[in-house]
């Protein structure tokens, strides 16, 4: 228990971490940030429910007040921004990544990792994103979908490196892996 909680703990300030990498600020409100990455790799290490909670205890520390996004932003004024989406949708996002990696123990940890970042990290986190973008900048849902074109490759990046790195992890320390120690797989 003590050690679910403080992985939890740990990866909330990896994401808080992340967000101290400069930003890539974009015209339409949203900024290309390496938060996503955290949450990405909340999900696959921490499967869905503790990677979930992780991402959850993030954003609850940034509704809090704490300026823990990209550029030093937080406080409820966030979720009336046009990030709004992305903020809301990254604990399910985690969620999602860590679902996908847990039914798929059996596949290589490259594999299902960065097959979960992207329909966790990329799809789910779009969905959200997109909807809160469209409602905050008073556009059609397609006019904000194509604005998110402009994330599609940093965060195509963003999932491998997690397919990458959940590979290593899985070599080097299984042990941090729950799900994937669960399966027997050796590599």
């Amino acid at each position: 228990m003590e050690k679910d909680l403080a992985r939890i703990a740990l990866f909330a300030a990896l994401i808080a971490i992340l967000g101290v990498i400069p930003k890539i600020a974009l015209g339409f409100g949203v900024p290309i940030t390496a938060q996503s990455l955290g949450v990405m790799l909340a999900g696959a290490v921490l499967g869905a429910r503790r990677g979930g909670l992780a991402v959850l205890l993030f954003v609850f520390a940034v509704a809090l007040g704490l300026p823990l996004l990209a550029g030093g932003r937080g406080g409820p004024g966030v979720f009336v921004g046009p990030s709004t989406g992305f903020i809301i949708g990254f604990p399910v996002a985690a969620f999602v990544t860590g679902l996908v990696v847990e039914r798929l123990r059996m596949v290589p940890p490259a594999i299902s990792a960065g097959l979960g970042a992207f329909i966790g990290g990329i799809l789910v986190m779009y969905a959200f994103g997109t909807v809160g973008m469209a409602i905050v900048l008073k556009k059609s849902l397609v006019e904000a979908a194509l604005l998110n074109t402009a994330y599609i490759p940093g965060d195509l990046l963003k999932a491998g490196l997690t397919g990458m790195l959940i590979a290593a992890v899985a070599k080097l320390r299984p042990e941090m892996l729950s799900w994937y120690r669960a399966s027997g797989q050796r590599i």
